[in-house]
């Protein structure tokens, strides 16, 4: 049995199982919002800090670039570009929670034309427990977020993002 598995649990179950919450690792002040069954008695839980995965994975909001649905689920791709699937074939209200939830966690978003080979997008998010913004770079597909003269770019272009914003 996984971290939220149910033997013989009910998938159309409206309330979150109370194995599932337990089997939660909350933060303080971590709640849960929504939630929705995927195959084999798993469930994906929204909270207000993150998306919990079967497995013990937590997505938090502040590190989530995107989410695509489609009829079959939700992609989830992280601000390190890493993508995480996951069928739900009963979604529930889980789509509004994660468009609302990774909506709010942004503060500022900004892409900013580096050189001729691409851009980076400068975002500001709120990060649970701290109470200022913290900035990430999200470079075009290509460029390589770890070059020296692109960092010094993406660090300029963000204290200009800063000074005009006053963020």
């Amino acid at each position: 049995m996984s971290l939220f598995g149910l033997s013989g649990g009910r998938l159309g179950s409206r309330r979150l199982p109370s194995e599932v919450r337990t089997a939660l690792a909350l933060e303080p002040h971590e709640r849960v919002i929504s939630h929705a069954p995927i195959p084999e008695g798993d469930f994906a839980v929204a909270t207000t800090h993150a998306l919990h995965l079967p497995g013990g994975r937590r997505l938090p909001w502040h590190l989530m670039d995107k989410a695509v649905w489609d009829e079959e689920g939700v992609t989830v791709t992280m601000t390190d570009g890493v993508s995480h699937r996951i069928a739900l074939p009963e979604p529930g209200l889980l789509p509004e929670t994660v468009r609302e939830r990774v909506t709010a966690s942004i503060v500022a978003s900004r892409r900013v034309q580096l050189d001729a080979r691409g851009g980076v997008r400068l975002v500001a998010r709120r990060v649970p427990g701290y109470d200022t913004p913290r900035w990430e770079f999200i470079f075009d597909p290509g460029l390589d977020p770890d070059d020296p003269g692109l960092r010094a770019l993406a660090e300029q272009a963000l204290e200009e993002v800063r000074r005009s914003l006053g963020v």
